[in-house]
C-alpha cells in the first residue's frame, strides 16, 4: 500500500474493499462497530426465517443479516476455504444456532474478520464493539481466527445508567468491546484516567501557596540493611530511599518538607505530576453522547470521541494507520486524525460517506480530493447513471443520498443506519438545507428544499417543486436531475421568481435546476451562506507535529 492510499474513504461493501484494496499487514489498529441493533428482541433474532418477523425491529439487518442465498454461499466459502479452525467454528455455530438472522450475522462477520486479520500488522490490535446478545458468539469466532492466546481483554463500557425492564431483569446498560492482538508482541501505551475526586480530597490534602495540591510520601527505605543509604538528614538518622546527594537536591528544590525539628522529612508528591489511575477493563468514566452534547451529530449509533481516543492512544502511535470498516458517521476517523494517525474508513452507504466528509470539513477543514481520497463515488455522469440503475444495491436510494451530498443537503425519508429511504412520507422533499437569514431573529432559519430525479424529467416536475416550496414555506427549491432538463423546465423555473435575502440584501432564483454534470464540474446552489445542514462537529486543530504525520 502506498502512502497515497492512506487517509482514504471507501464507498462499498467492506469485504470487497478489503480484498481489492488493502494488502497484507498494512494496518496498525482496527476498530469496528458493526451494525447490530441492541434494542432488538433476542427472540426475534433467533426466530427461523420461515416464522413471522417484526419488521419494525429488523431494519438494521435489512439486505444483510438474513439467512438466504448470500449467507449460504458465504458459509460454504468458509467451510471450504477458511482456515481449519475457522471452518470448524462456523460449522459448530450453525449446528448450535441454526439458520436464522443471528447465524447470518455471524457468517457475514466471520468472513470479514478473516480479512481484517490478514490486513493487520503483526504488532497490530483489533477492537470489536458489540452488545451482550452476540458477544459470546463473536468471541468464539475471534478465538478461531486470532488464536485463544491472542485474546487480551473483554472491555465493558457502561453506555447508560440502569433503566428499562428493571422490574423483571437486571437493567441492560453496557456494551462489550473485545480486544485481540495478532501476535504476542503488540503496540501498547498505558492509559490512565483521572483520579477519583474522593481519593484526591482524602490523599492530596495539602496545597502550595500557588494552589498546587500535594500529598506527603514516606522517604524511608523498606530495606533496613543498606549501609550506603544510612545517614543523618535534617537531624534524623534513617535508612533512606535516596543517596545524600539526591536528598539534598530535592530539599533545595523545595520537594522535601519537615513538619517540625526532629520530625521525619517527607517528600511532596504533586497531584498534577501523577499519571492518574491505570484504566482497567470496566469503563464507566466515558459517558455516552447526551441529547445536548456538543459532539452529537444525530447519528443513531454515534460513539463518544473520548471512547475512540482512548482506544487509539492505547494501541497505536502517531503516524500509524487506523482502519474502521464500518465507519458510520466517522468517530474513529475523526479521533484518528485528531491524534495524528493516518486512517482508512469504509461505509456501505453514500449517506455514511457524506456524513464523514461533512465531519472532516467541520472539524479539520479537510477537503475531499485535496486532503484525502474518496474511492467508490461516481466521478462521471456515466458513473452516476450506473449507480442509479444498480437495482441490486438499492441504486436509486444510493444515488439520491450521493446527489444530496454534492450540495450538502440533509436527506429526508431515509435513515443513517439503513440502506433504503422511505418514499411516500417525505411530501416531495428528498433533502433540506438550513440557513440563517433574519437579522432580527438570529436563531430563526430558512430552508432550501431539494428534489432528486434519476429518471426522465418533464416540466410538470418543476411545477410540482414550486408547489412544494410554497406548501413548505421554503425560501428556495432545488431540482437535481441526472438527465438534461428541457427548455420548458428551465422556463418554469425562471417563472418562479426570486427569493430576496434581508441579511445579505441579494436576490436568488427561487427555483433552480442543477444537473449532475454541472455539480460534478463544481456548480453550486445560488443561496445565502448555509449553516446547520447537519449539526457541525466541534472544530479541532491538529498540532504542528501531528500535521507532519498526516
Amino acid at each position: 500500500m502506498s502512502d497515497a492510499s492512506f487517509n482514504t474513504l471507501y464507498y462499498g461493501d467492506n469485504l470487497r474493499i478489503l480484498r481489492d484494496y488493502l494488502p497484507d499487514a498494512s494496518v496498525d489498529l482496527i476498530y469496528l462497530d458493526p451494525p447490530f441493533n441492541s434494542n432488538r428482541s433476542y427472540n426475534v433474532l433467533f426466530k427461523d426465517e420461515s416464522g413471522r418477523e417484526s419488521q419494525a425491529q429488523i431494519r438494521a439487518f435489512d439486505d444483510t443479516w438474513h439467512w438466504g442465498a448470500e449467507a449460504q454461499a458465504t458459509y460454504e466459502h468458509l467451510i471450504h476455504h477458511a482456515p481449519e479452525k475457522v471452518a470448524r467454528a462456523a460449522e459448530a455455530l450453525r449446528l448450535l444456532i441454526g439458520t436464522n438472522q443471528m447465524m447470518a450475522y455471524l457468517v457475514m462477520m466471520t468472513v470479514r474478520l478473516v480479512e481484517l486479520h490478514r490486513v493487520l500488522k503483526p504488532t497490530g490490535s483489533l477492537y470489536l464493539h458489540c452488545d451482550p446478545t452476540a458477544s459470546h458468539y463473536l468471541k468464539i469466532v475471534l478465538d478461531a481466527i486470532f488464536g485463544v492466546e491472542n485474546f487480551r481483554n473483554e472491555i465493558i463500557w457502561k453506555r447508560t445508567n440502569a433503566k428499562g425492564n428493571a422490574f423483571i431483569n437486571f437493567a441492560k446498560n453496557h456494551d462489550v468491546i473485545l480486544r485481540y492482538t495478532k501476535s504476542d508482541t503488540w503496540t501498547w501505551n498505558s492509559v490512565y484516567a483521572a483520579h477519583d475526586s474522593e481519593y484526591v480530597d482524602k490523599s492530596y490534602k495539602y496545597t502550595d501557596p500557588n494552589g498546587r495540591r500535594y500529598r506527603l510520601d514516606n522517604l524511608a527505605n523498606p530495606n533496613k540493611n543498606r549501609p550506603n543509604l544510612t545517614y543523618e538528614f535534617l537531624g534524623v538518622t534513617r535508612v533512606w530511599r535516596w543517596t545524600r546527594e539526591r536528598m539534598q537536591e530535592a530539599y533545595d528544590k523545595g520537594l522535601i518538607v519537615q513538619a517540625k525539628p526532629g520530625a521525619v522529612p517527607c517528600l511532596k508528591r504533586y497531584l498534577d505530576e501523577q499519571e492518574g489511575t491505570p484504566v482497567g477493563d470496566t469503563w464507566s468514566d466515558i459517558k455516552p453522547i447526551g441529547a445536548n452534547a456538543a459532539e452529537r451529530l444525530g447519528y443513531p449509533t454515534q460513539k463518544p470521541l473520548a471512547l475512540l481516543e482512548r482506544i487509539i492512544q492505547a494501541s497505536s502511535n502517531p503516524g500509524d494507520v487506523v482502519l474502521d470498516p464500518f465507519a458510520g458517521c466517522g468517530t474513529t476517523i475523526a479521533a484518528a486524525h485528531k491524534l495524528g494517525r493516518r486512517w482508512i474508513g469504509i461505509d456501505i452507504t453514500h449517506l455514511g460517506v457524506a456524513l464523514l466528509k461533512y465531519r472532516l470539513s467541520d472539524m479539520f477543514d479537510l477537503v475531499s480530493g485535496r486532503d484525502y481520497k474518496v474511492i467508490g463515488e461516481p466521478e462521471t455522469v456515466e458513473d452516476a447513471r450506473a449507480l442509479a440503475r444498480d437495482a441490486d444495491n438499492d441504486g436509486r436510494y444510493q444515488f439520491q443520498f450521493w446527489a444530496l451530498s454534492l450540495v450538502a443537503a440533509k436527506p429526508l425519508g431515509g435513515s443513517e443506519d439503513s440502506r433504503k429511504g422511505k418514499k411516500g412520507s417525505d411530501g416531495g422533499v428528498d433533502g433540506v438545507i438550513h440557513f440563517f437569514d433574519d437579522p432580527k431573529q438570529p436563531n430563526a432559519t430558512q430552508r432550501v428544499v431539494v428534489q432528486v430525479k434519476s429518471g426522465k424529467v418533464k416540466p410538470g416536475d418543476i411545477r410540482d417543486l414550486v408547489g412544494t416550496v410554497e406548501r413548505e414555506k421554503a425560501a428556495i427549491g432545488v431540482f437535481i436531475t441526472l438527465e438534461p432538463p428541457t427548455r420548458d423546465m428551465q422556463t418554469e423555473a425562471v417563472s418562479a421568481g426570486s427569493y430576496h435575502s434581508p441579511l445579505w440584501d441579494a436576490d436568488y432564483p427561487r427555483v433552480q435546476v442543477l444537473t449532475i454534470e454541472e455539480l460534478l464540474r463544481g456548480a453550486q446552489i445560488k443561496m445565502p451562506p448555509q449553516h446547520g445542514t447537519f449539526k457541525q462537529a466541534p472544530r479541532v486543530r491538529p498540532t504542528a507535529e501531528q500535521k507532519l504525520l498526516l
